[in-house]
C-alpha cells in the first residue's frame, strides 16, 4: 500500500516525498480515507505511530479542494491539543505538509503575547492549531470566528481532560457549528474520553490500531527499586555507569525538575528543565538545545510527555512515577518512535507502589525489577502484578516462647506484633495499650 493508494493529491504527495514517507502507518491507512470521506472518526494509536499525519493530510485536502475562501477572523479547520509543545509539534508538521498548498496555518497558545496572534489572525486561517484556553480568549475577544467551521481534531483528548480543561472544552463545543466533522485521536482513550465522543461525534468510525492503553514494543521497560531520597545519587550512578548521550527525564513537580537540574549543574553535568512556571521561550531554547545535542539532560514534568518528537531518543527515565497511570505510556512514547529502538527506566520507591501498580494494571504487564549494587532500598517496595494488586510478602512463622516463668498473667487484651493491621499495609501494627484501675483499693471486709 501506498499514500498515493489512499487517494491523497499529488501536492501532498510531493511533500511526503521530500519529507521521506513511504509506506502509510496502520492508523495512517485506516484514518486517511475515512477522514476524506468525511466521516466522525474516533482513533486510537501508540504514541509514535503516526496519528498526525493521519488526521492531517486528509484534512489538507479536504481544504484545499472545498469549501469557500476563509475570511477576515475566520478559521476553516481547527485542531486543539493540551500543550504548548504539542502544538508546536503539530503546526510544523501541518506546515511542511502544506508546503505546496495555497494555504494558510498557524498555531496559537498561552505563555506568549496574545497581540501578535490577533494581528495574524485578522486575514483568516485555513487550518488553526490552539490550546483550549487561549483559543477561548482569542474568541472572547472576537479576533475569532467559527462561522466557517467545517472540521474539529481533537488530539490527545485525554490529557486535556487531566489538565483540567473539561469547561473549557464545552464553552468551546457551544460556541462551534452544529453541523461539522469532528476527529478525535489518541493513544489512550478514558471512559471520560468516550462519553465526550459520544456527545461530541455523529456517528463515529472506531479505529484502535493497537490494543488500548498498551505501550509500544519498541520500547524495553524496566524498574530499579530505590529509597526515595537515595534517587539522585542512583540516578548519577546509572548515568555514568550506562554512558548515557541524551536522556528525557520526567520528576512529578516543578520544585523537583529545578532540584535535579540544580544538582546535575552542581557536578558539571550539562542539564536543563522546563515545566509549566517557565516562559515559553526559555521552554522552547532548552528543547531546542537538548534535540541540537547541546544538552545531555533534559528534566521535565508531564507537561512533555505528549508533543515532544526527539528523533531517535535513545532513553527516557521517569525519575518519579507519574501519578496519572496514562501518561506513562505516553512518557515512554518519547523513545522508539516510527519504528526505531529506545528503552524506559523508571525509579521506584517504596511509597509509589500504588502507582507502579496502577500502570502495570492499565498496560497490562508487570515491569521486570532490577536491582543496582549498594543501592538495594531499606524500605522494600511490594512486589507488584498486572492484575493491579500489591502482592503482600507471607508472614514470618511466630517464634515459640521461651519455657518457664511464672504462668501467664492477664494483663488485658493486646494485638501481636506479628498481626496485620487491617488498615493501609505501611501503616505499623499498634499495641492496645491495657487500662489498669488506678483509684484506691478496697481494703477487704
Amino acid at each position: 500500500m501506498t499514500f498515493a493508494t489512499l487517494g491523497l493529491i499529488e501536492p501532498l504527495l510531493r511533500s511526503l516525498e521530500t519529507l521521506g514517507y513511504q509506506t502509510p502507518t496502520p492508523v495512517q491507512a485506516q484514518a486517511i480515507p475515512a477522514v476524506l470521506a468525511g466521516r466522525d472518526l474516533m482513533a486510537a494509536a501508540q504514541t509514535g505511530t503516526g496519528k498526525t499525519a493521519g488526521f492531517a493530510l486528509p484534512l489538507l485536502q479536504l481544504l484545499a479542494m472545498e469549501g469557500p475562501k476563509v475570511t477576515a477572523n475566520s478559521v476553516r479547520a481547527l485542531i486543539l491539543v493540551p500543550t504548548r509543545e504539542l502544538a508546536e509539534q503539530v503546526h510544523e508538521a501541518v506546515r511542511q505538509y502544506a508546503e505546496n498548498l495555497p494555504l494558510r496555518t498557524y498555531a496559537v497558545y498561552g505563555g506568549v503575547s496574545i497581540n501578535p496572534q490577533m494581528m495574524k489572525l485578522r486575514s483568516g486561517v485555513d487550518l488553526l492549531v490552539a490550546t483550549p484556553g487561549r483559543l477561548l480568549d482569542l474568541f472572547r475577544q472576537n479576533a475569532l470566528k467559527f462561522n466557517q467551521l467545517q472540521t474539529l481534531v481533537l488530539d490527545e483528548a485525554d490529557r486535556m481532560l487531566d489538565l483540567g480543561f473539561s469547561e473549557e472544552l464545552a464553552n468551546i463545543y457551544r460556541a462551534l457549528p452544529k453541523k461539522r466533522q469532528t476527529l478525535l485521536f489518541s493513544a489512550t482513550f478514558s471512559d471520560d474520553i468516550r462519553l465526550l465522543a459520544g456527545q461530541m461525534l455523529n456517528d463515529p468510525l472506531s479505529i484502535e490500531v493497537s490494543p488500548r492503553n498498551v505501550a509500544a514494543n519498541t520500547v524495553k521497560q524496566w524498574i530499579v527499586t530505590v529509597d526515595k531520597k537515595r534517587k539522585p545519587e542512583l540516578f548519577v550512578h546509572l548515568m555514568r555507569k550506562g554512558k548515557w548521550k541524551q536522556v528525557l527525564v520526567f520528576a512529578k513537580t516543578r520544585n523537583g525538575v529545578d532540584a535535579l537540574v540544580e544538582k546535575l549543574q552542581g557536578l558539571g553535568i550539562n542539564a536543563d528543565g522546563i515545566h509549566g512556571d517557565k516562559p515559553q521561550a526559555t521552554r522552547q531554547r532548552a528543547l531546542d538545545r537538548f534535540k541540537a545535542s547541546d544538552v545531555q539532560i533534559l528534566v521535565a514534568t508531564d507537561v512533555a510527555a505528549r508533543g515532544l518528537d526527539i528523533e531517535d531518543l535513545p532513553l527516557v527515565v521517569n525519575f518519579d512515577l507519574p501519578i496519572v497511570a496514562e501518561d506513562y505510556i505516553h512518557r515512554i512514547g518519547r523513545t522508539g518512535r516510527a519504528g526505531s529502538t529506545g528503552e524506559a527506566i523508571s525509579l521506584v520507591c517504596a511509597d509509589e507502589v500504588n502507582l507502579l501498580s496502577a500502570i502495570e494494571m492499565l498496560t497490562r504487564q508487570t515491569l521486570k525489577r532490577q536491582n543496582e549494587p549498594d543501592f538495594e532500598p531499606e524500605h522494600r517496595v511490594p512486589d507488584t502484578d498486572a492484575s493491579g494488586q500489591v502482592v503482600k510478602k507471607p508472614k514470618k512463622p511466630k517464634k515459640p516462647k521461651a519455657s518457664g516463668g511464672g504462668g501467664k498473667r492477664n494483663l488485658g487484651k493486646w494485638v501481636d506484633s506479628g498481626e496485620v493491621a487491617p488498615a493501609e499495609p505501611s501503616i505499623k501494627p499498634v499495641r492496645k495499650v491495657p487500662v489498669f484501675n488506678t483509684g484506691p483499693r478496697k481494703r477487704k471486709p
